[in-house]
């Protein structure tokens, strides 16, 4: 009977606990995660799957690439955008990058699969010579 009773007991409180971790709001997306195009200042990438990005407005935005994008951790890579569209920079579909390895090289299509605006916390853990 004590077995019964607190198996009873253990599912009520499971049961309950997940009634509970269901009523619970999901988060709202970030507000104002866009800049100007204007605004965009510098990157750095520690691989070729992730580039980091700061604003003039001390804004920081991790892209994370869909694929690995080689040119990122080239020899002396620059960026090559296009920007279509409106003046604003809002999430991943906004991006038409490509990067050439150097100065005189082609650029190289680099799909950006997620943007993701840092928290201050987040920033201050980048390492120092990947901080754009």
């Amino acid at each position: 009977m004590r077995t019964f009773a607190s198996y009873a007991l253990a599912t009520a409180f499971i049961v309950g606990g997940v009634g509970v971790a269901l009523a619970q709001p999901a988060a709202a997306p970030k507000k104002n995660a866009c800049f100007f195009i204007t605004e965009f200042d510098n990157w750095k990438a520690p691989d070729n799957k992730t580039m980091y990005i700061s604003t003039k407005g001390k804004r920081y935005y991790r892209l994370d690439m869909a694929g690995t994008c080689s040119a990122l951790t080239g020899i002396n890579p620059h960026l090559i955008t296009q920007w279509r569209g409106t003046s604003t920079v809002c999430s991943n579909l906004d991006w038409d990058l490509k990067v050439a390895r150097s100065p005189g090289s082609p650029g190289e299509a680099c799909i950006v699969k997620t943007m993701t605006e840092l928290t201050p916390e987040e920033v201050n853990a980048i390492p120092k010579k990947f901080k754009p």
